[in-house]
């Protein structure tokens, strides 16, 4: 094991970062988590970087039948971002793909709505950007991730996660300006495995987090958040 829940993950990523962050000016940086297992990891990042923290919703496209193997993700309204290779593998087309999208997508708004509680969504025009999740197994739910936010205008955007397939970092370099990954080992079948404690998160984790004071908060863009 490598960590033993998602805070210790947190808290080592964040050291990482802050070596990270002796390069860079973080004024006007904000970290968003991936729901729902990227958010205590981001929580200890943002703490640790003095930065505001939101979320990103993503859903994973599972193979239909077997929902837990990613073949796509969406991220927004955009379009779908599918791993095309193992679609061709599985003999699987983008229409064969259609119900479980459009399924993903409603639970994607669902959160959004129950996350945000109608806040809207934080600027991200000019701003470092720094997308964290629990770890990298595929990577397609991070590239759909990284193309919403890119298409935002952010000045710099960065993912950070505890642990990632190698492949999988490999994968998602051009949809970043950097990839922050503490582990990348050379054996890797699911994020899970490296984590002593891999309980599920809950919506309501979530919301209490967020409702945290200088967490989710709109912050002037002039100013870094709690210093």
């Amino acid at each position: 094991m490598l960590f033993y829940d998602h805070r210790q993950a947190g808290e080592e990523l964040a050291l990482r970062l802050l070596e990270w962050a002796g390069d860079h000016d973080l004024t006007n940086t904000l970290v968003l988590a991936l729901p729902r297992g990227g958010v205590p990891v981001a929580a200890e990042v943002a703490r640790a970087l003095k930065v505001p923290l939101d979320v990103l919703v993503a859903r994973k496209i599972g193979v239909p039948g077997h929902p837990e193997m990613g073949v796509g993700a969406i991220a927004g309204d955009d379009p779908p971002v599918y791993d095309t290779r193992t679609l061709r593998m599985l003999g699987l087309t983008e229409d064969d793909l259609a119900p479980d999208t459009a399924r993903e997508r409603a639970e994607l708004h669902r959160r959004e709505q129950l996350y945000r509680a109608g806040r809207p969504a934080p600027e991200i025009e000019g701003r470092t950007v720094i997308l964290v999740d629990d770890g990298l197994a595929t990577g397609v739910t991070a590239r759909a991730a990284l193309r919403r936010l890119r298409s935002g205008r952010p000045a710099r955007l960065i993912l950070a996660v505890p642990v990632c397939a190698p492949e999988a970092a490999d994968a998602v370099q051009d949809d970043a300006d950097d990839v922050v990954c503490l582990h990348r080992p050379s054996s890797f079948r699911s994020v899970g495995e490296w984590y002593e404690e891999f309980t599920q998160v809950s919506d309501n984790e979530v919301i209490a987090t967020l409702r945290r004071p200088g967490a989710g908060q709109p912050q002037a863009h002039s100013h870094r958040s709690g210093s």
